[in-house]
């Protein structure tokens, strides 16, 4: 399941969070029991429950803790969280906290008109739902399971129609890229408030070759912007960090031609005395962590690096002080390009990707087809290798185990 959820209601301003101190995001993958197969799933869903889970009382007491960076935004994520009895109990006490809770379903006939009912009852403020296609053939081909594209229609609809806030996650791979545009009308009819458009980071069930390639990111952002331009829901990448610089780019070239253009919505910018500029880079680790359904806590669920247990563990001593955490949030220590790049600050690179591609969280994010102004200096004058060619190397090389 997509574990990426965003909530308008209760949401603290996003410049304004120390991620030193605190994650804009806690994703807890409360089971990996699902009944869809889907073709990239990051958590390699099973059919049934692990006995490893972490209990009631210790998903009540990570939620203690997530309230102690204050009130980040905090998504149920599987899986498929309905697989757990207690996700009602689960919601209601993050809610009473004052967490804005948040649910990432699979569609499956579990999802019924009566648990959406229950959920929002609970305290849910939103529910994201997966959708990889437009049509039937092309969703129900990538989650492996006839009837899901309809079943997930169904949740969006009746959440919509009890006032249940409501977001779509989208992959892009080889297998939708063609779709995109159908995508975007589909996210029109249903009334959506936030299309999460995910960029696959092969690992789990996610193949390397299921990638689409750097330049077809660009052409992806190119159309997110100008769909960002005319629609009324809020639009924002998942695992591509380098859509903020982009959309920079874009406000700057706006600028510098004199035209008017609308601030693009989503969290990728925020509007601040009536002019937009770029939120902060939340990436693995820096403004963002991620709890198993074990209780191992990663800088993402794309990231398989374990910083510690909150079985072991207080979560906020391994998000604060872990050198793995640390290090995601030191930029200066990025290489390669990512290193050099004036957008570093705003972006970042994915570290998941790069760490997937390249067995270093600290390398290049390899999809990133942008050369920063002193990377190209370096080229030209040969102390670096073009960047095509490096990466394309790195990449055999790592698959190589070399």
């Amino acid at each position: 399941m997509n574990a990426s959820v965003s909530s308008g209601s209760r949401r603290p301003e996003l410049n304004a969070i120390d991620f030193d101190r605190a994650p804009f995001i806690v994703i807890w993958e409360v089971t990996r029991a699902c009944d869809l197969a889907c073709v990239h799933c990051r958590a390699e869903a099973v059919p049934f429950r692990d006995p490893r889970e972490l209990t009631t009382a210790e998903a009540l007491q990570v939620l203690d803790q997530t309230a102690e960076f204050g009130r980040p935004l905090f998504v149920l994520t599987g899986g498929d969280p309905i697989k757990r009895p207690d996700i009602y109990e689960i919601i209601a006490y993050g809610d009473r906290l004052g967490l804005r809770m948040t649910i990432t379903p699979s569609g499956t006939p579990l999802m019924t008109a009566p648990v959406i009912d229950r959920l929002k009852a609970a305290g849910l403020a939103r529910m994201a739902v997966s959708l990889d296609g437009p049509t039937p053939d092309v969703h129900d081909t990538f989650r492996r399971v006839r009837g899901s594209f309809d079943w997930s229609l169904g949740m969006l609809r009746h959440a919509r129609a009890i006032g249940l806030s409501t977001q779509v996650n989208t992959t892009m791979t080889r297998f939708n890229l063609e779709h995109f545009d159908a995508m975007a009308e589909l996210m029109i009819d249903l009334g959506i408030d936030l299309w999460s458009v995910f960029f696959l980071v092969p690992t789990g069930r996610g193949r390397v070759e299921d990638e689409i390639s750097a330049a077809q990111y660009e052409d992806v952002f190119a159309r997110m912007y100008a769909l960002s331009q005319r629609v009324g829901f809020d639009i924002k990448s998942t695992a591509a960090p380098h859509y903020r610089r982009f959309l920079l780019q874009q406000r700057t070239a706006a600028r510098r031609s004199k035209q008017s253009t609308a601030a693009p919505r989503g969290i990728g910018f925020a509007i601040k005395g009536g002019e937009s500029r770029a939120a902060k880079s939340v990436n693995d680790g820096n403004g963002f962590l991620f709890i198993s359904h074990t209780g191992d806590v990663y800088p993402s669920g794309f990231l398989p690096v374990s910083a510690g247990n909150v079985r072991e563990t207080r979560l906020a001593t391994i998000y604060r002080d872990s050198d793995l955490f640390r290090t995601l949030r030191d930029y200066s220590q990025l290489k390669g390009k990512c290193g050099v790049c004036e957008f570093r600050e705003v972006c970042g690179g994915s570290r998941a990707r790069a760490y997937s591609m390249l067995g270093d969280y600290l390398e290049s994010d390899p999809f990133c087809a942008y050369v920063p102004g002193p990377y190209r200096k370096a080229v030209a004058a040969g102390a670096a290798e073009d960047v095509q060619e490096y990466f394309a190397a790195r990449i055999r090389r790592h698959a190589a185990g070399v």
